[in-house]
């Protein structure tokens, strides 16, 4: 089944087009990257998508509803959340408090239930609570929960937002980067919470640079060069591509990502 289907999707910027007439479809369950050469429009086909950009043509389906133009909040509503490349952090709280910023969306209390100390806001917290503690446990980082969040590692931090991400409970979650700036251990880190989330039955489309994490965690791969789709297929196919090769991972002389990619 399809979960989220892209329609020649478009965006311009001072008369350039970021992207230009995309379009991508992606199966339930399925991990799913986003690739391509600095530039390509990989972030402006994300932000698209979740409601960051308005589009200047195309459309966007949401498990064939017509999601196209509508606010982040109202997606995520719907069941479509993200994560964004650059950590998005209160380092001055704990880690268990920065995941339970993410369970607004379950919340149904106003700000007069909570200056009256009303015992459904009791309720909601212990709700909000438990709701964190699980999506912390998903991403390893239940022993954390109590540190503060300014104490944790670069790679914990990025498992942090994605655990923040899933409190909204989305049937399809964007990661923009979830590897980036993370060292080998890290990164096997984050491959494995990847993983996980798509074997729960989330479906996951990710923005990444990391070619040998893309490669071994995808089940489909969708190339973007200058704004326009490239190519489309499974790891393989995408290795293979000779327009893939010579646009992105490098013909004459081996980029480092053409090495980590056939590694």
């Amino acid at each position: 089944m399809t979960i989220l289907d892209i329609q020649r999707l478009s965006i311009a910027f001072g008369g350039v087009r970021a992207v230009d007439e995309v379009s991508l479809s992606v199966a339930a369950g399925m991990v799913f990257s986003i690739i391509g050469p600095n530039g390509a429009g990989k972030t402006s086909l994300f932000n698209l998508i979740s409601g960051l950009y308005p589009p200047l043509d195309g459309r966007v389906c949401l498990a064939g509803a017509d999601v196209t133009g509508l606010p982040p909040d109202h997606l995520a509503r719907r069941g479509l959340s993200r994560t964004f490349q650059n950590l998005q952090i209160f380092f001055r709280m704990s880690v268990l408090e920065n995941v339970m910023v993410g369970c607004h969306r379950h919340e149904r209390t106003g700000i007069l239930a909570d200056l009256l100390h009303l015992p459904k806001v009791a309720r909601q917290n212990r709700a909000s609570r438990e709701r964190a503690q699980a999506a912390l446990a998903r991403v390893g980082l239940a022993g954390d929960a109590e540190r503060a969040a300014a104490a944790l590692p670069y790679g914990a931090l990025k498992r942090l937002e994605i655990a923040r991400a899933l409190t909204t409970e989305p049937r399809v979650l964007l990661l923009d980067e979830p590897a980036a700036g993370c060292n080998a251990v890290e990164t096997a880190e984050v491959a494995s919470v990847i993983r996980g989330i798509a074997g729960d039955g989330v479906t996951v489309v990710l923005v990444e640079h990391d070619m040998r994490l893309v490669m071994n965690i995808s089940d489909r791969i969708h190339v973007l060069a200058n704004g326009r789709t490239l190519a489309e297929g499974s790891a393989a196919e995408v290795r293979t591509n000779p327009a893939v090769i010579e646009t992105y991972l490098g013909v004459e002389t081996p980029s480092r990502e053409a090495v980590r990619a056939r590694a």
